[in-house]
């Protein structure tokens, strides 16, 4: 969507700008607002003398996995919930800004790239400034595609290792194929800088930052880059493998020709223009 806005501009958007960075960065808030991790009835108590609310969410069915969950938040973050009321899973309970690893874990990963990008836009909306929300998609969708080993099975993953979900996919495709113990995984929200080095293509990771770590442990590891992407195919001079019909067809006859460095037949090619 386009958002549209009128109004006069008071401050700079450069204001701004350290919330959007501690937003692509993944950061913990200064100031975090704890989220309700089951639903149920909210007791809140002040305790005046140590100047906190003791908050208790009491679960309505009995069936429930957690019964109980207490929280203590300090009396100068204003509460967002009163005593007795009914909470839900993910509710806010105070005033401040949510943490992406809560939202992740007690709502899942559409509902906290949703917070990202609605958190970002505000920003700009502040500002008076319009953005298509598909250029903030693009970056979210980048900074989620990373899974963390939790455990390995019968794969050559390690346990505690960032992967993307493409080679988790794979790698698990090839343990079932043969009838072997997949890994499994849960997937993470990375910061744009995380997200750039623990690509699968090294080319790309050391082009962005930390280049000697970069070529140092691909040399190591005697990792091979398998150009998939834009920027590693860019950074040598190859065709870029985008979704153009047209470019996929030449990338699939030419692709072996070029990558051997042998010269394509330009007869060949004028005969089938």
């Amino acid at each position: 969507r386009v958002r549209h806005f009128g109004g006069i501009v008071i401050s700079d958007v450069t204001q701004g700008l350290p919330r959007v960075e501690e937003l692509l960065e993944t950061r913990t808030p200064k100031i975090v607002s704890p989220i309700a991790e089951i639903a149920g009835r909210a007791t809140v108590i002040e305790d005046t003398e140590k100047e906190i609310f003791d908050i208790t969410i009491s679960a309505l069915s009995k069936d429930a996995t957690v019964q109980e969950q207490k929280f203590t938040i300090p009396k100068s973050q204003k509460l967002k919930i009163k005593d007795g009321d009914l909470i839900s899973v993910g509710t806010p309970l105070s005033e401040g800004y949510l943490d992406i690893d809560d939202i992740l874990t007690i709502k899942g990963l559409r509902s906290a790239q949703i917070y990202l990008l609605d958190e970002i836009q505000d920003v700009y909306e502040s500002q008076g400034i319009a953005i298509h929300d598909k250029h903030f998609e693009v970056i979210i969708r980048k900074m989620s595609d990373k899974v963390i080993i939790e455990d390995e099975g019968d794969t050559s993953l390690i346990k505690d290792e960032v992967v993307s979900k493409i080679r988790f996919t794979e790698e698990n495709k090839k343990v079932l194929s043969k009838g072997e113990r997949p890994a499994t995984g849960k997937v993470s929200i990375l910061g744009i800088t995380r997200a750039a080095i623990h690509t699968d293509s090294w080319l790309s990771a050391a082009s962005f930052e930390q280049t000697t770590t970069v070529l140092s442990s691909a040399a190591i590891k005697g990792q091979t880059d398998y150009l998939l992407g834009l920027k590693e195919n860019v950074i040598i001079g190859r065709l870029i493998p985008v979704t153009s019909e047209l470019i996929s067809k030449y990338y699939g006859k030419f692709a072996n020709q070029y990558a051997n460095n042998q010269p394509t037949d330009k007869k060949e090619e004028k005969k089938q223009d």
